[in-house]
Formats: C-alpha cells, sequence, structure tokens
C-alpha cells in the first residue's frame, strides 16, 4: 500500500490487462511499420504523388500511436478516483517531472502537424543542417542530408527555431548557381550559353521561370562579372544531378567559346600547368 496515498497499486494497475496492453503495443506497432511500407512503396511507384503519400504516412503513424496508447492505458489501468488521484499526485510529480522533454517534444510534434512549417520531403535548413526530411515522428524529426547522414532533432527544437524549407510540400524547387568570368570576357555569349545550359538540361522544370543575373564582384585578389543562374528543378531528388548537369554543359561551352574565368585564376592555372609541363 502507498502510504503517502493511502492506495493500494494494485487497485490502480490491472495486472491482468498487462498482457493485453503489450500486445496492443505490439500491433500498433506492426501496423505502423506495415502503413510506413505500403504507403512508401505507392511513393516509388507514383512519384508525382510521392511528398503526399508522405504526409499521409506521417499522420497515419500519429494516430496509429496515439490509439494504441490510449487502448494500452485503458486495458492496464483502473480510472477509478483513486487512481486519477494516485496518477496525478504521486507518480505524477516524479515521472512527469522525468518526462517533460518527451512530453514538450510530442506536443511540438502535433504543432508541426497542425501548423506544418515543413512536411515529409521537404528540403529544409535547420541550425546550419541542410537536407530532407525524410520522417516526422511523435518525439523527433529524421532529416537525411545530402551525403546520406541521418539526422535527429527533437520536435520541440522547431517552435523556437527559423526552419527554411526549400519546396514545402512541391516537388519542384528552385536552385541557385553561381559561375564567375574575366570581366574582359563577353558578357552577352557568356549569359547566353549559360541560358542554354539551364534550358537543355533533362532535370529542368520547364513550367516555372528561371533567370540569368549578373553583377561585379570583389574577392581577395581579383575582380570578376558573376552570373548567378535560378531555376527550378523537376525533382527536388534530382537537385545535385541538375547542379552538375548545368555546370558541366555551361563550362564546357565556355571552354569551346573562350569565356575565361578572372584573370588571377586563369594565370595561375597556366602558370601551373607550365610548371608540370616543364617538370
Amino acid at each position: 500500500m502507498d502510504q503517502s496515498s493511502g492506495i493500494d497499486l494494485s487497485e490502480t494497475i490491472r495486472w491482468s490487462g498487462l498482457v493485453y496492453a503489450a500486445a496492443t503495443m505490439v500491433i500498433t506497432w506492426f501496423l505502423v511499420r506495415g502503413l510506413t511500407g505500403a504507403l512508401e512503396g505507392l511513393g516509388t511507384r507514383f512519384t508525382d504523388r510521392r511528398l503526399v503519400l508522405h504526409q499521409v504516412a506521417t499522420i497515419g503513424r500519429f494516430v496509429l500511436f496515439l490509439v494504441g496508447i490510449s487502448i494500452a492505458l485503458l486495458l492496464s489501468v483502473n480510472l477509478s478516483k483513486e487512481a486519477v488521484i494516485a496518477l496525478t499526485g504521486t507518480a505524477a510529480v516524479t515521472i512527469g517531472f522525468a518526462l517533460k522533454d518527451i512530453a514538450a517534444s510530442v506536443l511540438a510534434g502535433i504543432i508541426i502537424i497542425i501548423d506544418r512549417p515543413f512536411q515529409v520531403g521537404d528540403r529544409v535548413t535547420f541550425d546550419n543542417v541542410y537536407g530532407e526530411i525524410s520522417a516526422i515522428g511523435l518525439r523527433s524529426v529524421r532529416l537525411t542530408t545530402l551525403d546520406d547522414n541521418v539526422v535527429t532533432i527533437p520536435n520541440n527544437k522547431f517552435p523556437t527555431e527559423i526552419v527554411s524549407s526549400g519546396n514545402w510540400g512541391a516537388l519542384d524547387m528552385m536552385i541557385q548557381m553561381d559561375f564567375f568570368i574575366g570581366v574582359d570576357q563577353d558578357l552577352p555569349l557568356a549569359k547566353r550559353l549559360l541560358e542554354e545550359a539551364l534550358v537543355t538540361t533533362r532535370y529542368a522544370f520547364p513550367k516555372k521561370p528561371w533567370v540569368v543575373l549578373v553583377n561585379q564582384v570583389i574577392e581577395k585578389e581579383y575582380v570578376a562579372l558573376r552570373l548567378r543562374a535560378k531555376a527550378y528543378v523537376l525533382d527536388v531528388k534530382y537537385e545535385k544531378a541538375f547542379e552538375t548537369d548545368v555546370t558541366e554543359r555551361a563550362f564546357e561551352a565556355f571552354r569551346e567559346h573562350g569565356i575565361l574565368p578572372p584573370a588571377i585564376l586563369h594565370r595561375t592555372v597556366t602558370e601551373q600547368s607550365t610548371k608540370r609541363l616543364a617538370g
């Protein structure tokens, strides 16, 4: 008997229901795994609905876990008046304090689902970490970086921090790339060649506008013209492939038409090549 509350713990816990509660959580876990696997398979098959299916999977996991936990509590806990007093008294102070961060993360996870600052499949930047949101769970968000590292972030970090989403639920996303040429080079020709590289790549999303902006920049030891290309990639999963393809096309065209990089960089490359040949 609990001396502080005068309540027998056997009256609070339904020992006979613990087995059923455990079975309920096991079934819930299998249902979550099955739902996630099925929707991920559909997302692979129907790529245009991939992000929507990821979002449905996230909400489905939340609902299944909440329902499973609620059923397990009903099966294992006797919700009498004395039990409520015991749970909200002695146990609430100790367990509640220990689980306050987890509770805050669960509440923040619900806020993320409702407010939707980002969604599964979004490319986001959080605390100088950039990657794709791969899962939104009860306690944490998993973000997969472009070098395939999985970063786990507690949900309670997001309500107070700035999160930047590149595509916010869409498959396409704007990509920005910078190219530098010498100030004495043929700027109109370089701009036209870069524009051709943007519109001819198979990864471009032609339904959204693209542009090449030009300005002069001063770096440590040289002055250059910067050509900033802005265009939309067809699918965020092709982000790096898009950048690589455009860069290869642009530099090949620059080389064929004699468009040179900033002078000091060109001289450095020439000098190094001359030294290697002389050696």
